[in-house]
Formats: structure tokens, sequence, C-alpha cells
């Protein structure tokens, strides 16, 4: 079934192909009753700001959520439509990778590739690796084949195999190098080791790595930095966005370390008019519990990257609740209304459970950070903490669908009011 973008019935098209995903996941009195509730005719109204807060604060107060930070905002003229304790400083886990975003588009050319390719030596028992930091690389060859990554121990073994092709049974290796992470420069000192060779690494200039090489071997290219970066908040890719968030800083006049993202980041939020305030960044992917942000900051974050089409490749990149990314699995059984219709950055730590996006409402859209960091420490708190945001989120969304055909087959556009 087709659905023309343009048309007064493309949001009631892609509910319809919404059903049919999800009826192939769902079966019996629960599949019926998911399909009448997103078909059915429905009120000509939608969810006012003002009902937002009555709808979802005995929710937001819950055990479940043991005192979270909440913030919901209108987005259309930034009202604050319902907040609890939201300027208080909490764990942000995964949600540091809206900044690592952030940056990375502002400092970074979204089309911009990164090769990796190396060369037999001009000198004797001499290699040459011309990197350029390439995000991409993948330690396992099997990540690598599964993903279309660029494959670190293939080009170590193509690289060996060149080496002794020209080199015979010597054992030892002198490999000059340019622009690698330092565990790519001690895995491929190791990976050498292995096969008997001594291999001496040896940092050079980008000119001097040129002037060393003799022929290449192979190279590999990294897909668009954007393509990377959707990867990195569809699928929460630690690594990944802690080598962008670096390359971001380097951009940005900063070193190539922690507290060089740190100022990157904080570069960030001022040229976008968030506030500003007494946040720790220790990292770039949230794995550190030392981050402190406010819920209100990432909130504003969250308005200014929807305002600016520069950063469209993050809102693009964002799971959506029930079909994609590391979201794919949630609202199905606890709020299925809610399917399709949040667009939101997860994240987790051992007793954190946190959201952030944006949550459709009819013809209203509101911006949303809840985190949940002082919860029990184990599987069952935090999946009950799952269980009622995605709850809370489900009492907010609605659908925008038009009302099914009257006898006299006049067809009216509408929006439904809040389950």
């Amino acid at each position: 079934m087709g659905c023309d973008v343009g048309s007064n019935d493309y949001q009631h098209c892609y509910c319809i192909r919404l059903v049919v995903q999800k009826m192939k996941r769902l079966s019996g009195a629960f599949a019926l009753a998911f399909a009448l509730s997103i078909l059915a005719p429905q009120p000509a109204h939608s969810l006012e700001p003002v009902n937002v807060g009555s709808l979802i604060s005995s929710l937001t107060r819950s055990a479940s959520l043991s005192n979270p930070s909440v913030i919901f905002i209108d987005e259309s003229n930034g009202q604050v439509v319902y907040e609890k304790d939201s300027n208080s400083l909490r764990k942000p886990a995964s949600l540091m990778k809206l900044y690592t975003a952030a940056a990375a588009l502002t400092y970074l050319d979204p089309q911009q590739k990164f090769t990796t390719s190396t060369w037999v030596g001009t000198s004797d028992k001499s290699l040459v690796i011309q990197g350029s930091y390439d995000p991409w690389i993948s330690f396992l060859s099997s990540q690598a084949k599964k993903m279309g990554r660029t494959s670190l121990p293939g080009l170590e073994s193509k690289t060996l195999g060149a080496f002794r092709e020209v080199n015979g049974k010597t054992r030892d290796a002198k490999i000059y190098y340019v622009d690698l992470y330092p565990k790519e420069v001690s895995h491929i000192k190791s990976y050498f080791s292995k096969n008997r060779i001594r291999a001496t690494m040896i940092k050079v200039s980008r000119d001097d790595a040129l002037k060393k090489s003799h022929h290449m071997i192979t190279s590999s290219e990294s897909p668009a930095l954007q393509t990377m970066l959707s990867f990195a908040l569809m699928w929460s890719d630690n690594v990944l966005s802690e080598r962008i968030a670096r390359l971001s800083a380097r951009a940005a006049g900063y070193s190539f370390t922690d507290k060089g993202v740190s100022k990157t980041f904080s570069d960030v939020l001022n040229s976008l008019n968030v506030a500003q305030g007494d946040q720790i960044i220790k990292d770039a992917s949230g794995l550190s519990k030392e981050n402190r942000v406010r819920a209100t900051q990432i909130a504003q974050l969250l308005l200014q990257l929807k305002k600016n089409s520069k950063f469209a490749p993050v809102i693009g990149g964002l799971p959506v609740g029930g079909i994609s990314g590391t979201l794919r699995h949630r609202f199905i059984e606890n709020a299925p209304q809610a399917i399709g219709l949040v667009k939101a950055k997860s994240g987790s730590l051992n007793g954190t459970v946190n959201l952030a996006g944006y949550v459709e409402a009819g013809d209203r859209e509101y911006v949303f950070v809840i985190i949940a960091d002082q919860l029990k420490t184990g599987y069952r708190a935090e999946k009950t903490a799952r269980n009622t945001i995605d709850k809370i989120l489900g009492k907010v969304a609605v659908p925008l669908l038009p009302v099914l055909p009257n006898s006299n087959s006049e067809v009216t556009t509408a929006t439904s009011s809040a389950s």
C-alpha cells in the first residue's frame, strides 16, 4: 500500500502499516484490541498541554521510578508543561550520546569518510599504515563482516602476507603509522608478535608517512560520518560515540581527550544558547558514573536540535518506540498506543534507567526527559522502571488519524484524545 507524503491520509497509512507489522508479533484478543485502538474513529481534539501533568503525575511519582527527574516541554512554543525535580544533577548514562551527536554535526562534515591504508615501505623490512582515526574500525572480523565495518584483523592479515612476500622469513619489522588510536597500535603490534614478528611501532607525521610509502597493500573506507552517527544513536554504540566525540574535539581545537570532549560539549551548548551550570562531563558515551547533567539542559538541547536542519541526522538517527534500534521491543505490551510515536535515546547503568526525546500527541509534539538514577540495582527494578516510563509516554502519545468514513462517505481529519 503506497502513501503520498503530502496527502492528509499519510498518518493513517503509516498507522495501518504499523498495525500490519505489529500484528505479526501480537496474537489473540490483545492483537485485536490493539488494532481497534489504532484504527477506530477518534474524537476530534488533541491532548492539550494543560492535561499532560494530570495524566502522568501519579506515574512519575511512582515508587518504581524512585524520585526521578522529569520534564515535558511543548515543542511548538518551549513551554514547560510538566516537571519534577528537573534541575537536579543526575546521571545521564547514554543520554550523553546526544551531546556527542550535536558536537559532531557542529564541527565535522556529515559527509566526511575515513580511510585506512597499509603500504610496503620504501626501506627494507618496513611497512606504513596511513590512518585517519577511522571511528568505524572493528577489532572483530565477525562484527566487521556482519555490519560492513572496517576490519582491523583483515587489514592486519593482508599486511602481514604482503610483508612476508617481500621480506621472506625475517623476524623483525618497522611499522610507521599516522592517525591510529592507541588500542589499534597495540592490537597491530600484538598481532605481528603472535605471528612471530617483532614489530617496532613508530609514530610519524602525515608527510613522513607518505614519503615512506612505496606501494599500497590494502585500503578500507568508512561510511559517511552521519551514517556512523545514526548507528551510534540507534544502537547506543559506546566505542563509536567516544571516537566521534574525540574527532569533534580535535576539530574544535581541543585535545583528543575526555577534557577536550568536555570543553567541546560546553562550546556546543553555548552556541545553541543552552544554559550551563555545574554539569560534570567525564566521557562521551555515558559509561562513567561520574557524569552529571540536568534534565532541563537535555530538554533544551533537544529543542534546539529540532529547530536547526543541520541536526536532522540526530533526529533521524533516534530509535523509534516499538519499531527500531534499542527501543524496538519497548511499548509493545505496556503502551501499544505509543508505538511509532516516540523517538528517543535511552540510557542505562546499574540503578539507572533514562529516556529522552520526542513524543507525538496529535497535532502537538512534546520534548521529554525522564532520568531515574536512584533505582535499586538489579534487573527487576530496572525493568519495572522501563515499564513505568513506557506507560507515562503511553498517556501522552496520541496518533493523528482521520475519522473513518460515515454513512455519507465523508472523511474529516481529526486527532484522538489520550486514553
